[in-house]
């Protein structure tokens, strides 16, 4: 039997063309349908009205304002972070031989499967106001009050961010610098090119693609964080998803949550498409 039934009309009709039609649903049932939605909420008000009015001072208030601030430095700080500590890590562990490396590399690993919220619970742990390196701090020079206080600012918002995103851009780079001729590198040893020429001239343009992929996923990670900026609760900084919440289930002012969520979804896609054409080079 052939694998295309026939028409009434004699026309030949592909079925393995309907296999396209459950995923099409389970996407329109699960995100554009509740993007709509929201979409909808951000001009319209409760009582079904158009009202651009109101979405337009939601963009326009000074909250929105610091919270897109905040997000795009907290977020460009971060992924710089995350890219500098991953070059490094990578290059140790590719180029620097020692017993244990494939261990460490695993193990850092680990860090992508763990809840974003143990982070900043370890950070807590060493570096709140009742922390251990607070507590050894008043114990030794007696001081009445904790003297480090950066956790509860943008600052461990970011080291959290830098700690727990690191191994996003560790790992394409680790992958990159398996592909690199290390006959170029001796080469260039023999010659008398320093370590960090080497590095420059040699394994960094190998693994720009993939140090330009993992930078964007950080980067896409880190705007749309949540947990972090909240556990953390550092005073003043509010980023786009925790103004979201605040307008939404503090403030129950859906249509602003609903018109923040939408410029945070637009960002967001528009960092997944510098992500993707980041991976289909560094594919190529």
């Amino acid at each position: 039997m052939s694998d295309a039934a026939a028409s009434p009309h004699g026309a030949r009709v592909d079925l393995g063309a309907l296999w396209i039609a459950p995923p099409l649903i389970a996407l329109a049932v699960l995100f554009l349908y509740p993007l709509t939605l929201i979409a909808h909420a951000a001009v319209y008000d409760s009582g079904d009205a158009l009202n651009l009015a109101a979405a337009w001072a939601t963009l326009g208030s000074r909250a929105f304002v610091n919270a897109l601030v905040n997000t795009a430095e907290i977020a460009l700080a971060s992924t710089a972070g995350s890219l500098a500590l991953g070059l490094a890590l990578a290059l140790i562990i590719a180029f620097v031989p020692f017993p244990g490396a494939t261990f460490v590399a695993r193990l850092i690993d680990t860090f992508i499967a763990l809840p974003t919220f143990l982070a900043t619970l370890a950070f807590t742990f060493l570096y709140g106001s009742a922390g251990v390196l607070n507590g050894a701090l008043m114990q030794s020079l007696h001081l009445a009050d904790p003297p480090v206080h950066f956790l509860y600012s943008a600052w461990g918002v970011i080291l959290a961010e830098v700690t727990v995103y690191s191994p996003f851009v560790l790992r394409p780079l680790l992958a990159a610098f398996s592909l690199v001729d290390r006959g170029q590198i001796e080469a260039a040893s023999l010659l008398g090119a320093r370590p960090w020429r080497i590095v420059r001239q040699v394994i960094l343009p190998a693994a720009l693609p993939a140090a330009i992929a993992g930078g964007s996923l950080c980067l896409l990670l880190t705007v749309n964080e949540f947990g972090i900026v909240l556990f953390i609760g550092a005073k003043g900084v509010i980023t786009l998803p925790l103004l979201i919440y605040d307008k939404a289930i503090q403030e129950s002012d859906y249509q602003a949550a609903c018109v923040i969520a939408m410029v945070n979804v637009a960002l967001s896609l528009g960092l997944f498409g510098l992500y993707r054409l980041a991976a289909r080079r560094l594919g190529a």
